[in-house]
């Protein structure tokens, strides 16, 4: 449990202390000698989610914050199960209320502490995924030189919500099918990635998919409360919370050129291994898995062969300006005309060969992006890289 002192400190100052003891997150076991004994301490981190989403008011600010996640013990998830049954989900949710322990009255004894302060964390933090359509040139000036700022053809900036659970999705129908357990890993779908990322086409061979996830806000980014202090004529000064910066962390970025798209699509699952695989589909779109950079994270997208470019409309693009949609949209007209003849043969995409020289327009709807919770809670609070920078 946490002392007197430390139940009075505030969010950014127990975030501190998680992070001095959290030297062992990231890694694939827990070592005790590695470890601190505090971090391996359940009391410690019962105080600290106690403290950090209970008993703080901040935490009560945002609508999403009256759900609670805790996630079971390793031996209380599988404990008494036969042959033939199914796991049990590895967590379970709770709305806030002001007592901790009354809250899970019986259930307390099965709750990993440690591992719930993270995955609150991660659940309660802000986050939006941006999907582009960069050149390839545009990219490799940005490689060469992380300090410059990428400039997309066109974007997207969806605002998305981490959950331990994943929302599974008929192409055919664009609905929701089931919702299934998903950790440890932390999913971030897009229910209506369908007409979100409906203009999200890539026209010419020049072109790149560009997936981010970044960051920016919530129980991951505390304010800082400035202390008061007193001027000369007695009077306060300094009063309230400040942000000492505006916090971003890209926690996702993967880029995929238009060829390795179209080549995934065109020939299935084996074509790319783990950086692209195909799942086919009834419906009209298909299924595309990339993984992320080093093998970290899966993005899920439908890609589907547009019949007619003539019948694109663009959507809102945020924060991009209406001039460059307006121009955008121009491009699209001007390529329908040159692309449509092969754009009519989409249909037959998934099982008809193409020659590799003549266009064939793909749209991509991001569908969800999947992290490791230690790989979402490790970059939280340490990664000290600047974020991708896209205008």
């Amino acid at each position: 449990m946490l002392n007197d002192r430390e139940e009075t400190l505030t969010r950014h100052e127990i975030l501190g202390m998680v992070k001095k003891h959290s030297k062992s997150l990231g890694k694939t076991s827990l070592d005790e000698q590695e470890a601190s004994d505090v971090e391996m301490d359940s009391n410690f981190w019962h105080g600290v989610f106690d403290v950090y989403f209970i008993r703080c008011m901040e935490s009560r600010r945002r609508q999403d914050d009256d759900l609670l996640f805790f996630v079971k013990k390793l031996s209380c998830k599988s404990y008494g199960l036969t042959e033939n049954e199914e796991s049990p989900a590895p967590y379970f949710v709770r709305r806030w209320a002001p007592k901790l322990d009354e809250l899970l009255g019986e259930s307390l004894a099965e709750v990993d502490w440690r591992k719930s302060f993270y995955l609150n964390m991660v659940a309660h933090t802000s986050f939006t995924v941006t999907v582009a359509i960069c050149s390839n040139e545009a990219l490799k000036k940005y490689q060469g030189s992380k300090d410059t700022t990428l400039s997309p053809i066109y974007k997207v900036v969806k605002t998305v919500y981490a959950s331990p659970s994943r929302v599974n999705f008929h192409l055919d129908s664009k609905k929701e099918v089931e919702t299934t357990p998903a950790y440890p890993e932390i999913c971030f779908a897009v229910d209506d990635f369908d007409s979100t990322f409906d203009a999200v086409v890539l026209t010419e061979k020049d072109h790149c998919y560009c997936v981010l996830l970044n960051s920016h806000d919530g129980a991951a980014f505390p304010s800082a409360d400035v202390k008061t202090d007193k001027d000369s004529s007695g009077s306060n000064t300094n009063t309230g919370p400040t942000r000492v910066k505006d916090p971003k962390v890209t926690l996702f970025s993967g880029f995929v050129s238009y060829q390795m798209v179209r080549e995934a699509y065109e020939g299935g699952r084996n074509r790319f291994g783990s950086l692209l695989s195909l799942g086919h589909h009834s419906g009209k779109a298909d299924r595309l898995y990339m993984k992320g950079p080093g093998g970290r994270g899966e993005v899920e997208v439908a890609v589907s062969g547009v019949i007619d470019q003539s019948q694109v409309v663009l959507g809102p693009v945020s924060p991009m300006s209406s001039k460059k949609s307006i121009d955008l949209g121009s491009i699209f007209r001007k390529a329908a005309s040159v692309a449509s003849v092969a754009a009519k043969h989409a249909i037959a995409a998934a099982t008809a060969s193409y020659d590799e020289d003549e266009m064939f327009p793909l749209k991509c709807c991001l569908m969800s992006i999947s992290l490791p919770w230690d790989t979402i809670a490790h970059d939280l609070l340490f990664k000290g890289s600047p974020p991708v920078n896209m205008e």
